[in-house]
């Protein structure tokens, strides 16, 4: 049986807005999902806008932020050495792979949000029958993706994602380029979401999102399922 074959896409985005201060992906909702899914034999390609090595959010690095797969990602030298030469968006092929999973951080918002090439990916999995998954910020890589009909990909569908009131909590309301919450329900997207900072995830059809780092794990879980 060939293994399944899932394309893992980071943001290449490092500055938040004009604070002076660094953003990138967040390293829990990428190394969670990455080896929930290579645990069970996925072959994982990992790309980004620009290639090569993605920005990390220097907070994720924090203390407060470790958990058991950041821990097992530290020590892993294979891995490190795999996100330091991901391959370029625009080199990318839907019919090399049967899912797509972005993990968050703030990043997505400001450049796969318009992203041409990630557009292109996301509608082309989805118009293809294959599952899409979007954790934390990164389901605002979906604001742009539309349907052959013209609609938004989210109209009319079942979403979450950071919170309004998450992002006030980190204190970054008037710094990012739009409030994800806001923009799935101006969307048409059916937008709801759990606790602050519990696990939550919403599966509408072919589409998996997330809503925080804490739903990393468990969205990864819902596209092994799907595959």
């Amino acid at each position: 049986m060939t293994a399944i074959k899932v394309l893992v896409v980071l943001t290449s985005h490092s500055d938040l807005g004009n604070t002076g201060e660094k953003t990138g992906f967040w390293i829990e909702e990428f190394a969670a999902p990455y080896y929930v899914l290579a645990d069970a034999g996925v072959q994982i390609t990992i790309a980004s806008p620009n290639g090569g090595q993605p920005p990390i959010d220097p907070k994720s690095e924090l203390a407060d932020f470790q958990t058991e797969a950041t821990r097992r990602f530290d020590k892993d030298a294979t891995l490190k050495e795999k996100l330091a030469h991901t391959v370029k968006l625009a080199d990318v092929k839907v019919s090399d792979y049967d899912a797509v999973f972005y993990p968050g951080g703030h990043g997505p918002l400001w450049d796969l949000a318009t992203d041409k090439n990630s557009i292109a990916l996301i509608e082309g999995f989805y118009n293809s029958k294959k599952p899409i998954a979007f954790v934390c910020h990164a389901p605002g890589a979906l604001v742009n993706a539309k349907l052959p009909n013209g609609d938004p990909l989210v109209k009319g569908k079942e979403v979450t994602g950071f919170s309004n009131t998450e992002e006030e909590a980190v204190q970054l309301t008037k710094v990012v380029p739009f409030l994800l919450e806001d923009e799935m329900k101006k969307l048409g997207g059916h937008y709801s979401k759990g606790a602050d900072w519990g696990s939550y995830v919403k599966i509408d059809g072919l589409l998996i999102t997330g809503q925080n780092p804490s739903s990393s794990e468990e969205a990864a879980k819902a596209l092994l399922k799907m595959l």
